[in-house]
């Protein structure tokens, strides 16, 4: 595996690590620890793109089904929306 391609994955892991919420801190790296060496590199700029969104949208999306800002075009959002802790 390629030194580039493991400093993107710990950059993911830093992204999910460091939300701002304590929560979504705790739900995000678990999700990225569990997919970021199974995932495709494709699958990883999407995560990246998925990791983008802001805490609300996010927590909206995973708990209550509410979708905004096209989160639920991004292809990590079923995965995501799928994992449970």
């Amino acid at each position: 595996m390629s030194e580039e391609l493991e400093i993107f994955k710990k950059k993911l892991l830093y992204r999910a690590s460091y939300r701002g919420t304590k929560e979504m801190d705790i739900l995000l790296t678990k999700f990225v620890k569990k997919y970021v060496n199974v995932f495709s590199h494709e699958q990883l700029k999407q995560l990246e793109k998925f990791l983008e969104f802001e805490d609300e949208v996010i927590y909206n999306f995973y708990n209550l089904n509410i979708v905004k800002k096209d989160i639920d075009k991004n292809k990590i959002s079923e995965i995501f929306k799928n994992f449970k802790i």
